[in-house]
């Protein structure tokens, strides 16, 4: 390539679009520690303790709660990060390798919005012990019965569940 462009020799790659790059005689070897370790220090989660259930339990939605909102655009990077990471390392998004089944539950909050009184339906899946998907969304119709809005939580897992 040499012959037919104009080229200047830099050495070995090291850093390319957030990929460490390690070159030796076994082969070359890309791996994301850096970026990994930027995003944690980034969003001052570098010391942070995992949990099982990231989310106040018991959370009811109401449309104006009077909580101050939060800097909208370092929540969209950390989400924005978030995605791209699970999107490149999916042994992040859950464990992979392990032949197991694959369990949904579901769920729903009759009348859980304070405003417009609409229920809640939400329900997760999971193979092995990590989470593959997952909602929680408010009804698109305010119900009349409890089992109603458990009827219609069941249906949308079962649509999610056919589709994985």
């Amino acid at each position: 390539m040499m012959n037919e462009f104009e080229m200047s020799a830099m050495g070995l790659l090291h850093y390319f679009l957030g990929l460490e790059v390690h070159q030796d005689e076994d082969g070359i070897f890309l791996s994301q520690r850096k970026y990994d370790r930027d995003f944690l220090i980034k969003f001052s989660l570098l010391n942070c303790k995992p949990t099982t259930t990231p989310m106040k339990i018991g959370e009811k939605l109401q449309l104006n709660d009077r909580v101050e909102m939060d800097d909208a655009r370092s929540f969209r990077s950390l989400v924005g990060g978030l995605i791209y990471l699970t999107h490149t390392q999916p042994d992040i998004a859950f464990f992979v390798g392990v032949i197991s089944r694959l369990y949904g539950f579901t769920g729903s909050d009759y009348a859980g919005s304070l405003d417009d009184r609409r229920s809640i339906s939400a329900h997760v899946f999971t193979l092995g012990s990590g989470v593959v998907t997952w909602s929680s969304k408010k009804q698109a119709t305010t119900t009349l019965s409890i089992s109603e809005v458990e009827y219609s939580a069941a249906t949308s897992a079962a649509c999610q569940a056919i589709w994985l």
